[in-house]
C-alpha cells in the first residue's frame, strides 16, 4: 500500500504574549503515515495536541520543524511544512479535503452553492455540480427546502451536514475529519460510516479525530496515540 501523507518530525510552538511571549510547545517529533484506502486515527486527551496535528495536515498552521509530505492525484509529492500560501491554496483544491466541527461559509448564500462549489472550483459544469451537491445533501437528509437557503440559519445538526456533503462531494486524495459525527443523530452518522468507506475504497487515506468510541471503532484501520508531551517526555 503506498501512502498518501507522510508526516514526519513535526514540531508546533505557540507564543503566549499575554504572558511576557513564554513559548509553549504542543507537538515534537510528530509523526504519522498514511496510505491509500486507509483511516487513522488520533486518539488522546484533550490538549494532547489532536487538533493542532490536524491543523498543521491542512496548512492552517505552519510547522516549526518536520515535513508534511502529499501525494497528489498525478503522482507528484508536495512538501505542506514549505509550501507558500498560494501553494497550500493549491493543496486545499485539489489534494486535501476537509470537514471541521464548524461550518464556515460566506453569508447569504444558499447551502446547495456550498457544497457545490468545491466541484465548481475544479470545472465542473454548475448544473452537473448542484445536481451531485443535492443528491449528497438528500443522502444526508436534508430537506429539500433548505437547500436554497443560507446554513447560516440552520441548526448546528443541518450546518453539520452541509459541512459532510461539501467535504465528501469532490474525490479528495486526502480527507481530514475533525470530530465528523458530532450533531448527528443514529441515522445520519450511519450515513457518514458509509461515506468514509466508499471514500476508502476509492483510495483515499483519511484523518480522522473521532470522540464517539463507535464510530472510531466502525472506520479506522489504525489509532495514533497523540500524547501530552510531559508524558512523552
Amino acid at each position: 500500500m503506498s501512502w498518501t501523507l507522510r508526516a514526519e518530525g513535526l514540531a508546533k510552538s505557540f507564543t503566549l504574549h499575554l504572558q511576557g511571549g513564554v513559548e509553549m510547545p504542543v507537538l515534537r517529533g510528530a509523526a504519522l503515515e498514511v496510505g491509500a484506502g486507509e483511516c487513522v486515527a488520533l486518539s488522546g486527551p484533550s490538549g494532547a495536541g489532536k487538533s493542532t496535528l490536524m491543523r498543521l495536515l491542512q496548512g492552517n498552521y505552519g510547522a516549526d520543524a518536520g515535513r508534511i509530505l502529499l501525494r497528489r492525484s498525478d503522482g507528484s509529492v508536495a512538501d505542506l511544512a514549505q509550501a507558500s500560501p498560494r501553494e497550500v491554496i493549491a493543496l486545499r483544491h485539489d489534494t486535501i479535503g476537509h470537514v471541521s466541527q464548524f461550518l464556515r461559509v460566506i453569508p447569504r448564500v444558499p447551502a446547495l452553492e456550498v457544497v457545490a462549489e468545491p466541484l465548481t472550483a475544479r470545472g465542473v459544469p454548475g448544473e452537473e455540480a448542484r445536481a451531485r451537491a443535492a443528491a449528497l445533501l438528500h443522502r444526508l437528509n436534508l430537506p429539500e427546502r433548505l437547500h436554497a437557503l443560507p446554513p447560516a440559519t440552520f441548526s448546528g445538526g443541518e450546518q453539520q451536514r452541509v459541512n459532510l456533503a461539501r467535504g465528501f462531494v469532490a474525490e479528495y486524495p486526502l480527507m481530514l475529519l475533525d470530530e465528523p459525527t458530532a450533531s448527528l443523530d443514529a441515522v445520519n452518522r450511519e450515513v457518514v460510516i458509509a461515506l468514509i468507506d466508499e471514500a476508502k475504497a476509492r483510495g483515499a487515506a483519511l484523518v480522522g479525530i473521532f470522540h464517539d468510541v463507535e464510530v472510531r471503532h466502525r472506520v479506522a484501520d489504525r489509532v495514533l496515540e497523540v500524547a501530552p508531551l510531559r508524558e512523552a517526555a
